[in-house]
């Protein structure tokens, strides 16, 4: 159901009292603290309500202007620009084969089982590849090698069909990066500027400028010199992390999924491909989104290492952008909905 709005923030938000659009203000001083004694690697929070801003704070010496590295919140935000192309015809259908778009890689093992896998495997984190997940995050992806490559797609691809078998989830970053290739060579943009163009713009974000990579040293790849959105030795913009984006923005990018691909009359993702990327599954994972149903409420979110989040909860109207420095064993966010955001609301 298409939600008739008052305006839309594509120039600046606006902020309510919380009470006129059903929040009890007061409980936000648990929200406080519990930043401020749990989640000191926090950032910034907005809190986002029937299209006003209730709850904005900043921590750390950081304001409104500025960028944050959002890390895997990068992966929803590719997932989204491989549904544009799809709608602009650009990729044909999610059940094309990787390879088909890589004719001049020749595979040496595993030739069958690399062309069996499709994009829609490399959405839906079921492509195999020989890395550990376990249920809870522990990850065991060798990304530092990664950035060491010549050639990080035809790395990739090596890797891929190594282990496992389609179809089963197995979390997994690489294989993101190949989604940012294809979008790549099917629209002959890299993905920074085709989301510039088909995504950011239209919003009213702040458009993603070159980084202009120097050098691939950990700190320029994963670290505090990221600027921009990275980009690999061939100019590949990352597809798994890599983007810094203002926290204003993060909002804006969930508010477009909560209005179900509309921006203020302008259609920028199909619904269709919304209600896909969102369904729910066995594995709680849609198209590089994380899915999660509790006390009732369905949730969907884009979240990254430290506790970066983009959450959309529908039925309450409302999204959450968190921004937060990358630190290992953060407390797990959705605390804070269960103590602070989700009480305060109302109606």
């Amino acid at each position: 159901m298409t939600v008739q709005r008052s305006y839309w923030p594509t120039q600046e938000w606006q902020t309510a009292d919380p009470a006129s659009v059903g929040i009890d203000s007061g409980k936000f001083t648990v929200l406080e603290q519990m930043v401020k004694s749990q989640y000191r690697n926090i950032n910034g929070m907005v809190v986002v309500r029937k299209g006003y801003i209730v709850f904005e704070r900043y921590y750390n010496g950081y304001g409104p202007l500025d960028m944050h590295h959002v890390a895997s919140v990068t992966k929803s935000i590719i997932s989204a620009l491989v549904g544009i192309a799809l709608d602009a015809g650009y990729i044909k259908s999610i059940d094309q084969k990787v390879l088909d778009f890589f004719p001049e890689y020749v595979p040496v093992t595993n030739g069958i089982q690399k062309r069996s896998v499709t994009i829609k495997h490399l959405l839906t984190m079921t492509a195999p590849f020989p890395f550990t997940w376990k249920p809870g995050g522990a990850v065991q992806e060798p990304l530092d090698r990664l950035r060491r490559q010549k050639d990080w797609v035809m790395y990739t691809l090596d890797l891929l069909g190594q282990k496992g078998r389609p179809d089963v989830f197995q979390y997994c970053t690489a294989g993101t990066h190949l989604l940012s290739a294809i979008i790549t060579r099917t629209t002959g943009q890299c993905a920074r500027e085709f989301a510039n163009e088909r995504l950011f713009r239209p919003l009213g974000m702040r458009e993603i400028p070159d980084p202009q990579m120097k050098s691939f040293r950990l700190e320029d790849v994963f670290g505090e010199n990221i600027t921009g959105w990275v980009a690999d030795p061939q100019g590949n913009t990352t597809g798994g992390w890599g983007l810094t984006i203002k926290l204003w923005d993060m909002a804006r990018f969930g508010y477009l999924y909560l209005n179900r691909g509309n921006w203020d009359g302008l259609r920028v993702i199909s619904e269709t491909w919304i209600d896909e990327s969102l369904a729910q599954n066995s594995n709680e994972y849609g198209y590089l989104w994380w899915l999660r149903q509790a006390q009732g409420i369905f949730a969907y979110s884009a979240l990254g290492s430290g506790g970066n989040m983009i959450c959309c909860i529908p039925e309450k109207d409302l999204v959450v952008a968190i921004a937060s420095k990358i630190v290992s064993k953060p407390h797990d966010t959705w605390f804070l909905f269960e103590k602070g955001i989700i009480p305060a609301i109302r109606d």
